[in-house]
């Protein structure tokens, strides 16, 4: 791929990354009606006064989604323009036009918790497939389409739990409320369930890094357990508005990892699948070699 390519395309993928984290600064601090419920105007300005705290963090998630489709869009025509043997640019168009649709209709319809999993959901695979186009891979690990589910999965239901309202639902850690299995009502339940998709998948990272001879299964282990560490600070601090911040970026990048991983694991070694998929023979004679440490 043209080195030019590559770099337009990392640069969408970090931005894309930073639009997530900002998505997640309007929702804790409740900014996301900052620009009243005018889209794509701001309170009905295309540059509104900015006298209000969230009418500024609004307009700056607005701002950066703005970047973001730049960049995309600038990436399909490269695309195209210089014929790039690659269709994965036009699939990040389609998820960015999915996104800005998701966006209005949060919007328009004044935050509802679906809206906003949804929005967040069609953010992180955006970042993927920006992520796929910016190693220039052809193809994921095999074996590594369960770790990525189970980990948009936790995703989803992180953004869910911090939605509805259900993150002070689960008191103490790691078990919720002292109990096993919560009987503390739905909200709970919802809670509870994120927690054990995120053990579940600290342990299939697990047993991939001790599997593995590569650092980017190791990466993944560290990050999900820096995410877990600052997630129990956060229900046992109470729920700063900070931590929870720090969550979601981390979350981010436990997304981000598990990606990047599944794309550079493309040369299996013995025993290196995360628990999913029988070890198989070498076959490093048959195969290009990876460049990459991951």
């Amino acid at each position: 791929m043209p080195r030019r390519f590559l770099t337009l395309a990392w640069a969408a993928a970090v931005c894309t990354y930073l639009l997530i984290v900002l998505g997640a600064v309007v929702r804790i601090t409740g900014s996301g009606l900052g620009c009243g419920e005018h889209w794509p105007l701001c309170n009905g300005h295309l540059f509104p006064p900015l006298d209000d705290i969230g009418t500024v963090i609004e307009w700056s998630h607005r701002l950066a989604a703005a970047l973001v489709t730049g960049l995309v869009v600038a990436l399909a025509v490269y695309t195209w323009w210089y014929r790039v043997p690659s269709k994965l640019p036009y699939v990040a168009t389609g998820l960015l036009a999915l996104q800005i649709a998701l966006g209005a209709v949060t919007v328009k319809l004044a935050l509802p918790p679906w809206t906003v999993v949804l929005h967040l959901g069609t953010a992180m695979l955006l970042l993927a497939t920006l992520l796929t186009i910016s190693t220039g891979s052809s193809g994921l690990r095999p074996g590594s389409a369960a770790l990525l589910l189970l980990a948009f999965v936790t995703v989803l239901f992180g953004a869910l739990t911090a939605n509805l309202g259900a993150a002070s639902a689960c008191g103490g850690f790691p078990l919720c409320n002292g109990q096993v299995w919560t009987s503390a009502g739905p909200l709970a339940v919802v809670h509870w369930t994120h927690r054990l998709l995120a053990y579940s998948l600290t342990i299939v990272a697990a047993i991939w890094a001790a599997r593995s001879r590569r650092t980017g299964p190791a990466v993944v282990l560290l990050m999900i357990v820096l995410q877990i560490i600052v997630g129990a600070t956060m229900v046992l601090h109470g729920l700063p508005r900070a931590l929870q911040a720090v969550h979601v970026a981390v979350g981010a990048a436990v997304w981000a990892s598990v990606v990047l991983a599944s794309l550079f694991s493309l040369a299996p070694q013995n025993n290196e699948a995360p628990g999913l998929a029988s070890p198989e023979p070498h076959a490093d004679s048959r195969e290009k070699p990876v460049s990459s440490s991951w």
